[in-house]
């Protein structure tokens, strides 16, 4: 699923925080004006649900996922509202087996080789690294690459606009998450023009 969306998308993902449930479609359609169209709505706010409803419904070319899930209820209620892919800042089993029961695109959270054999027992070959250069960055993600060539990366913490390009330079990323596409201080003013030209520049 993640190389069919990335066809027509940037292989980005913003990380999403919602505080003003008015600001989610204009936001989302800023970011998709720009080519970005992967958008990890975080569960960080109180909006954040009814962010992924809105999104979902409003914004034509938004695929629309979940971050900072940590239960298999947060798990759910996200996909009532409409989330196409769901991403965890790391796993718990059963956590693991309610993304399994679901089936679609899910994104454990893994720092080390450990976690990554875990994970990829239980199913799962894309995974976010997380926090990622706090883990090891680059040279951690090449290095697990070498023993478990079959699975692939989303790193995410601590990349920014001028480095997320030398993480996509790694043949285990896939796609690289991070804030930098949507500072808050842009949200705030309401800076809907700026973040799509950061979108279209990225």
């Amino acid at each position: 699923m993640w190389d069919t969306w990335l066809e027509d998308a940037k292989p980005v993902m913003p990380v999403i925080v919602i505080n003003d449930l008015a600001d989610a479609v204009p936001l989302a359609q800023a970011l998709v004006a720009g080519g970005v169209k992967l958008l990890e709505v975080t569960l960080r706010t109180e909006c954040a649900l009814e962010a992924i409803r809105e999104i979902k419904a409003n914004v034509p070319g938004a695929i629309v996922g979940v971050g900072t899930v940590v239960s298999p209820e947060q798990l759910s209620a996200a996909l009532n509202q409409g989330a196409e892919f769901a991403v965890s800042p790391g796993f718990t089993r059963s956590l693991l087996d309610a993304a399994k029961e679901w089936g679609g695109p899910y994104l454990p959270g893994v720092a080390t080789p450990s976690e990554v054999m875990q994970v990829r027992e239980a199913g799962f070959k894309e995974m976010k690294f997380f926090p990622a250069v706090a883990s090891g960055g680059r040279d951690m993600l090449r290095s697990i690459g070498a023993p478990l060539p079959d699975v692939r990366f989303c790193p995410t913490g601590g990349i920014g606009a001028e480095t997320y390009h030398d993480f996509l330079e790694l043949e285990n990323v896939f796609t690289v998450g991070g804030s930098w596409l949507t500072p808050s201080k842009l949200i705030s003013a309401r800076n809907w023009q700026e973040i799509t030209e950061i979108s279209a520049a990225t």
